[in-house]
């Protein structure tokens, strides 16, 4: 007693224990007869555990047993099969699943791996694969998302009953072909299983690789996306900027422009240079109005000596002047402002000739009068409101004359008189006189006087230890004069 199930990766026999589960094959062969699996999907593949089938819907959450298609929805699900115990312990075997109320329907699985015994006594055990084992290897290793939803369709396409011990039930019709799919039956949201997803098939090696080479490109403009380095994943460079490097670090922005030009009109040009020292970086950014200029340039102008230095060209790939509009509404170049009033060059050749240096040459002049009208209206405002001083007048002469006045030996005398008049002894005897007067404090004069009465008594104790160590002292030096001599 056996059935074929004819999958889209491949075929897969299915050998069942009539004799122990005769319930469940009953209510499986009879399913496959009325072509009841047909078009069925593998929903859930769990690897290395269970590939579970049999829901028509693809849901996981339908289907329906042979003796609800005859007895109506009371007969739906039917009891399980307890006796005798089938262990789940090797892969291939295939088991009816449990409902949740020890019920069973129309959903199976297949186990993918060996020893799974936590499904003893939950699921029961109706029959094993006996040929198409490299089938179940293919279904185990195909992808799946977080709900272990295979992302190509695996379905059963057809089954085909080699042997069938039962009779069938009165009220089964049997159709006598199989039945066309329906729309919403094929489609699942998912890779088709039909559909082929091999996208290097009929091309060349170095077109494979071409491929391979724009996909990751693509994915790490997403990477760079996410980080932030990029507004948008899909953004390009424009194509009329051009990229120069290993410049000679004296070549500046007017060198560039004028070499360049001579390829179509320049935009801008932009020598990059180091924001804390300003010096130059050795690349710049050449933008030309026309982007076959651009591209004239590119061809003609790599490894050109400028400076000494053999220069480098290529199409820019920077985004700097990229602005992104918000998720969705695409970006925009953002545009100088001289760009937008005229598109003359920013940087402009300077005329060197007599007329423009003339000018220059006068505005030196104004601006320098200007410094010092502003200068002397300064010191004219800083002086005294009430005193109108003219360098004429008598009171500047005098003053100049004090200034002026060598500082002699007695005027030094006069001088130090005049600065320490408050430290004469009449002085000091008057501050002392109120230093004591009754207006400090009375016990702050005692804590003073008692402290100096303990540094007087301290010296004298000082001064009688000396008196009464002394003849130590000379004792000690008579034994070293005796030591002395006998030596």
């Amino acid at each position: 007693m056996a059935v074929i199930l004819e999958t889209s990766i491949g075929d897969i026999t299915v050998d069942l224990y009539t004799d122990e589960r005769p319930r469940c094959c009953l209510n499986f062969l009879k399913l496959c007869k009325v072509k009841y699996y047909n078009f069925c999907l593998f929903h859930s593949v769990q690897r290395n555990l269970v590939a579970q089938t049999g829901d028509p819907t693809g849901s996981g959450r339908g289907g329906e047993s042979v003796f609800g298609k005859l007895y109506g929805d009371q007969a739906r699900y039917f009891e399980m099969e307890v006796k005798p115990r089938i262990k789940h312990t090797k892969k291939g075997l295939v088991s009816m699943v449990n409902n949740g109320s020890n019920m069973h329907g129309s959903q199976f699985f297949i186990t993918l791996a060996d020893g799974l015994d936590y499904l003893d006594g939950v699921h029961t055990v109706f029959g094993e694969v006996s040929e198409g084992m490299d089938t179940i290897e293919k279904i185990n290793e195909t992808i799946c998302d977080k709900e272990n939803r295979p992302y190509q369709d695996i379905r059963i396409y057809h089954t085909v009953i080699l042997d069938d011990p039962y009779d069938d039930p009165a009220g089964l019709e049997v159709p006598d072909s199989s039945p066309i799919p329906t729309k919403e039956q094929l489609e699942s949201g998912r890779i088709g299983a039909d559909e082929d997803i091999d996208d290097t098939k009929g091309l060349s090696m170095g077109e494979i690789e071409e491929k391979m080479k724009t996909k990751e490109a693509k994915a790490n403009a997403q990477l760079l996306e996410m980080v932030g380095d990029l507004p948008d994943s899909e953004v390009k460079p424009e194509d009329n900027v051009l990229f120069v490097c290993k410049l000679n670090p004296v070549t500046n922005e007017e060198d560039l422009e004028i070499i360049f030009s001579r390829f179509g009109n320049v935009l801008s040009c932009e020598v990059i240079k180091d924001q804390k020292s300003g010096e130059s970086l050795q690349f710049a950014f050449i933008e030309f109005e026309k982007a076959e200029d651009c591209e004239s340039a590119y061809f003609k102008m790599d490894n050109v000596l400028i400076d000494d230095r053999r220069i480098h060209v290529d199409f820019s790939q920077s985004v700097a002047k990229v602005k992104w509009k918000g998720k969705g509404k695409g970006v925009e170049h953002r545009k100088q402002p001289e760009q937008e009033q005229s598109k003359a060059s920013k940087y402009a050749v300077k005329d060197r000739s007599e007329k423009h240096s003339d000018v220059r040459r006068e505005d030196d002049e104004r601006s320098h009068r200007h410094k010092k009208k502003k200068k002397h209206e300064t010191r004219e405002r800083s002086l005294s409101p009430r005193v109108k001083r003219n360098k004429n007048s008598e009171f500047t002469r005098e003053r100049h004359k004090k200034r002026s006045r060598s500082r002699t030996p007695e005027r030094y005398k006069e001088d130090r008189f005049r600065n320490n008049r408050s430290h004469t002894p009449e002085k000091r005897k008057k501050n002392r006189h109120r230093d004591r007067s009754s207006s400090h404090s009375p016990d702050r004069h005692r804590e003073r006087d008692k402290y100096k009465d303990k540094r007087r008594q301290r010296s004298r104790d000082r001064s009688r230890s000396k008196e009464r160590y002394k003849h130590r002292d000379r004792s000690r030096e008579n034994d070293t004069d005796r030591d002395r001599y006998r030596r």
